[in-house]
């Protein structure tokens, strides 16, 4: 198994989403596959020493969003993907990620140009990392 989460108590994230953006980065790039195990609730908070409600919010909520699944008596699982979200929801979420990433540019003092740059190169690099990410135009081959 490849997940090695690093927890920030300083940081405005909750304990609890901090475990699920680093589960979700882990699936999009191919660190953790389909059909992976990852460990038990007990096991993971003890590693982190965190309180395992922490750990099982984090994974319930993954559940919910269908990046893993829950396997009576064996566990939790990184689930084939699939879209449970409505176009309207994944827009949304979409939004919301640009605005924040674009807080942070403006703070940085980018330009547009450089921006477009940066994230079709690092959108470009993922795809050959990971082979997970569809272009518009690989989704409508299917």
């Amino acid at each position: 198994m490849s997940l090695a989460i690093s927890l920030s108590p300083a940081s405005d994230v909750p304990i609890f989403r901090q475990i699920m953006q680093q589960v979700h980065r882990a699936v999009s790039v191919g660190r953790l596959s389909v059909g992976e195990q990852l460990p038990a609730v007990r096991v993971l908070a003890e590693e982190l020493v965190i309180n395992p409600n922490t750990v099982a919010r984090a994974y319930q909520e993954l559940i919910r969003e269908g990046v893993l699944e829950s396997r009576s008596g064996r566990g939790v699982f990184v689930t084939e993907r699939r879209q449970i979200f409505s176009a309207e929801e994944r827009t949304r979420r979409l939004q919301h990620a640009a605005e924040q990433f674009c807080h942070e540019a403006i703070l940085l003092g980018s330009e547009l140009p450089q921006i477009r740059t940066i994230l079709e190169a690092k959108w470009k690099q993922l795809q050959r990392e990971t082979h997970v990410i569809e272009t518009p135009e690989e989704r409508k081959r299917k």
